[in-house]
């Protein structure tokens, strides 16, 4: 997982942000909705519906609420058109920055990240400069003070997962995409409770900065997943152990 995912999972552990988690389910019901708009309600027949669908209910989104999304999608509820762009960008001293937008106006969205990053010392990148350095893997996240990195080791090793780790309170889980939804499906067997759980762009090295560049890169990565329009935003920061942001 990138640096500042990691931390922004920790942070939420940590009970720091109700109102974010509202706001990762409207994330998480807009592209439940293009998904299932793109290739049918059905997730057994739509490989993108089914990653969402169980990224959802990694993030312990309620049953109710991914029906809903899926019948927004396939028109049997009314719903909202959105298209996805993607944006690569440099953060201040050279973090590489992804960022993938689903939304209902691309010229909105094209504007506020263009502000945001201005606003922040960033600037866009040209294509593929960024996208290059990141690769899909999947991760899922548990409460390292409920449950012992040994036990879940067990289970995730089990299902087939490449590798678990326990830092800053948080065990980790790393799977490659296409194992993905059998370690998570092996975990929820054992009956483990998931704080996150996703098919990522990961970061194939990090970048390590002072902790007052550290800090304005966290908070340009903070504006923008806080815009409505921007879906995930990864980056290649390196956030150090007990790293607190101003």
């Amino acid at each position: 997982m990138s640096g500042h995912s990691k931390w922004a999972t920790i942070k939420h552990a940590k009970g720091a942000a109700d109102a974010r988690r509202g706001q990762m389910f409207t994330k998480l019901i807009k592209e439940i909705s293009i998904a299932a708009r793109m290739g049918g309600g059905n997730p057994e027949g739509n490989p993108r519906l089914r990653t969402a669908v169980l990224k959802a209910r990694g993030a312990n989104m309620p049953k109710d609420n991914i029906d809903r999304a899926i019948k927004k999608g396939t028109g049997e509820l009314e719903g909202v058109n959105y298209e996805e762009l993607t944006y690569e960008a440099y953060a201040p001293g050279g973090v590489a920055v992804l960022i993938e937008v689903l939304t209902d106006n691309k010229n909105r969205a094209a504007a506020d990240v263009r502000n945001i990053l201005t606003r922040a010392g960033g600037q866009l990148a040209t294509a593929g400069s960024v996208s290059r350095l990141f690769k899909r893997q999947g991760i899922i996240t548990l409460d390292g003070d409920t449950y012992t990195e040994d036990q879940v080791m067990e289970a995730a090793i089990e299902g087939g997962a490449e590798d678990v780790s326990l830092s800053g309170g948080i065990i980790e889980v790393i799977t490659a995409p296409e194992d993905f939804e059998a370690v998570l499906n092996a975990l929820n067997a054992k009956g483990f409770e998931t704080l996150s759980a996703e098919v990522s762009m990961v970061a194939d090295a990090e970048i390590a900065l002072d902790n007052e560049a550290t800090a304005k890169t966290v908070r340009l990565v903070e504006r923008l997943e806080e815009n409505d329009d921007v879906q995930n935003v990864y980056s290649n920061i390196e956030i150090p152990e007990g790293f607190e942001a101003d």
